[in-house]
């Protein structure tokens, strides 16, 4: 099944896609306003606290790549209805926990099911939309989803946790997986047979678990530098980290079922997507992080007024990536796109930098950075991602997509650590000045904007050169002639 047109049929699709990509990502920042409750509720301390987001990011960011390739072997559809049954459960787990041990465990089997979701739901994407024109649209919408699922987060998580109570962040999750699951068979297209016996598929199990660990302990690594700094538990994860690549590494060189093909990675716009799209996630993700800690730490909002504040980003790319990025991919290409939206990330946060401080205005210092930000954001979704998914060969696509995804998360845990690491040594620095907090934050805004200058130098030195889809252009034009 491939979708030429824009017709009825494909929006649907479209429509399937986008909400389940959409319930994924409000469940990175969804959890953050409801934590206090979640504690008293549950009896669990600071550290505690920080796991219940932590088991989210570290399955969701360890298992993409083998979810990814688990695509291109046993079926997207597959992949994507096991996924969802997974996120569904531990969402309904984690609204029904009793005790702090189910929910994280609950946070836990909701990543995984996340990590299979996302690069079978991308893969299914770039399959399904072929035709240029609407492959630019659909990506456009999906970009939207994953967007304002990052934005609007932190507000749903207030209206819920005070209109209906904090399980209902996760019970909410339960019809629209419900009828994601039931359909799901009848919108996309069915998987061939699975291949059996000695010529069928046989995975690389130890490169499997290699590379997860390899992820793992990365996002560990990231989640923690911030609060432990350098001790015997984050130094056993960085020597974990160095010999789990090393045995990845060799065995995806070696095993005629590798779970990262090399031949994927000598495709020139997939090795700049996945740089790309690690500076998005650590331009990007930080930001938001950053964010709310202003508002409500140095400038007193808050937490659902906060979460009210960053709306306007939501809107404003939702809107952007419905009209301007298709149109922009059109006439300008990917790598142009993304070079623009790096600029317009920069800028917004370099904005934040310079104009925030504790009586700061929101009209005058908050809102306009956050324009520019809101623009550029789905600018960098679509054009560090799309040229990736269709330079990959069709046999691993999903590959290419977990790829892309991991990229970012990694990029996203490491950014936030580099930022807070900063903001937290700068604060130091000031020996308690009053305005120390907002020049520690300032600060780490400041990292941001330099990792989105440097997907600047990514866009337009690593992508492919090429003439915005000129000829197909031509093509629909002879065709809407006859």
């Amino acid at each position: 099944m491939t979708t030429k047109t824009w017709g009825a049929g494909g929006f649907a699709v479209l429509l399937l896609l986008t909400s389940v990509e959409l319930v994924v990502f409000l469940e990175v920042s969804i959890v953050n306003v409801a934590l206090p409750a979640i504690g008293a509720t549950l009896a669990i301390g600071e550290t505690g606290l920080a796991w219940v987001v932590n088991a989210y990011q570290l399955t969701f960011g360890g298992f993409q790549l083998v979810g990814g390739r688990a695509a291109d072997v046993l079926g997207r559809r597959r992949m994507f209805q096991a996924g969802l049954v997974l996120f569904t459960g531990g969402s309904l787990m984690c609204g029904l926990a009793p005790d702090a041990g189910t929910l994280l465990a609950g946070r836990a089997v909701q990543g995984i099911g996340a990590a299979l979701v996302v690069p079978a739901e991308l893969a299914l994407l770039a399959a399904i939309f072929t035709e240029p024109a609407v492959h630019r649209r659909a990506f456009g919408v999906w970009s939207a989803m994953a967007a304002a699922g990052a934005a609007s987060g932190v507000a749903l998580g207030g209206i819920l946790t005070e209109g209906a109570g904090w399980p209902w962040i996760f019970l909410i999750n339960v019809p629209i997986g419900v009828v994601a699951l039931l359909a799901g068979p009848r919108l996309l297209p069915p998987d061939g047979p699975l291949a059996t016996g000695a010529g069928g598929p046989r995975p690389d199990l130890v490169g499997a678990l290699a590379g997860t660990g390899t992820l793992l302990a990365i996002v560990f690594l990231a989640s923690e530098l911030p609060a432990r700094g350098w001790d015997a538990l984050t130094a056993v994860a960085a020597a974990a980290t160095a010999a789990l690549a090393a045995v990845f590494a060799v065995r995806q060189r070696r095993h005629p079922q590798p779970i990262l093909p090399p031949a994927l990675l000598r495709q020139r716009d997939v090795r700049a997507g996945t740089v790309a799209n690690a500076l998005v996630g650590a331009a990007h993700v930080p930001a938001f992080v950053l964010l709310s800690l202003m508002l409500q730490e140095v400038m007193g909002y808050s937490a659902i007024v906060a979460g009210f504040a960053v709306l306007p980003i939501a809107v404003v790319n939702m809107v952007t990536a419905r009209t301007v990025v298709p149109w922009a991919l059109g006439r300008l290409g990917p790598r142009v796109v993304l070079a623009a939206g790096m600029g317009l990330l920069m800028l917004g946060l370099a904005g934040y930098a310079l104009l925030l401080h504790p009586a700061a205005g929101f009209l005058t210092a908050v809102l306009p950075p956050g324009l520019a930000f809101a623009v550029g954001l789905p600018a960098v979704f679509v054009a560090s991602t799309s040229p990736a998914v269709r330079a990959a060969p069709e046999d691993q696509k999903g590959a290419a997509s977990g790829l892309l995804n991991t990229a970012q998360r990694l990029g996203a845990a490491l950014g936030v650590t580099g930022a807070l690491m900063t903001s937290a040594a700068w604060t130091a620095s000031r020996d308690g000045a009053a305005s120390a907090l907002a020049d520690g934050l300032r600060a780490g805004f400041a990292v941001a904007a330099g990792l989105a200058a440097l997907g600047i130098l990514c866009a337009l030195l690593m992508f492919t050169r090429r003439r915005a889809d000129h000829a197909a252009g031509s093509t629909r034009r002879q065709g809407a002639t006859r």
